[in-house]
This record gives structure tokens, sequence and C-alpha cells, in this order.
């Protein structure tokens, strides 16, 4: 068993297939977005293979230590596009295939008129030991 996590991202990845902005749905749309990602959750939890799952904020900081004994260097919030992330799933699965197809599933959330939304996913595995090609 391997762990996948799938990053979803507020903007800045390749465009969805229902490109309406998040801003732009009504109520119960977004309603119906969360209620299936909650759904999906749910029959991971059931079938063993959800690990964690929860959205993130607009907002952050990026943060670095500068020193012994000196205060953290926080600046932001300036996240690149490319690296704003509105959530992730984390899943335990058997293969990679099965992280996709979850994935995949996932993507399908519904979004603007009841349609899927389409999204593209990043599923990255977590490593379980430095990659031995190392140095």
């Amino acid at each position: 068993m391997a762990k996948y996590l799938m990053l979803k991202h507020y903007r800045g990845g390749r465009p969805s297939v229902n490109s309406v902005a998040m801003d732009q749905l009504t109520p119960d749309e977004w309603a119906a977005h969360v209620q299936y990602m909650r759904d999906m959750e749910e029959r991971l939890i059931t079938s063993g293979e959800m690990v964690s799952s929860d959205g993130l904020s607009i907002d952050g900081a990026w943060v670095r230590f500068d020193g012994e004994g000196r205060p953290p260097v926080v600046d932001g919030p300036f996240a690149e596009t490319k690296d704003l992330i509105a959530g992730w799933m984390m899943v335990e699965v058997d293969s990679y295939e099965r992280a996709v197809e979850l994935a995949s599933e996932l993507s399908a959330a519904p979004w603007a008129g009841g349609t899927p939304l389409g999204e593209w996913l990043e599923v990255r595995e977590v490593m379980s030991a430095p990659p031995a090609d190392l140095g």
C-alpha cells in the first residue's frame, strides 16, 4: 500500500473543463460541490483508503528560519498562483492506478450548472524513505 496526495488548486494550474469562477457559483452549486467531496470522503473512510482530507484558506505566508536566536522571517501572503493550493485528499491505496482513478472521481465534483468541474488535480506519492539515488 502506498499513500498518494491529491492536491486541489485555487488557480494557476491547468484550466478546468467547467471554468466558471468560484465566486460566480450559486449557494446551491457550492453546497453540491462540497457535499460531493464529503460523500467521496465518507466512501473512502468506509473502504479504508482515506488518510486525510482538508481544504485550505486562500491566505497564507512564507516562513523561514533566519538564524539561531533570531525571529522567523515571514513574508506574504504572496504565494505565486502556481503554488496556491486549495486543499488535499490523502489516500492509501494498492496502486498508482487506483490513486489516479480516485483523483478522476474527485475531479468530477459538480460545479456551475451541476456539471462536473473537470479540474486538474496534482497526484503525488508520499515518500516512505529518501530516494535511493541521492548523493
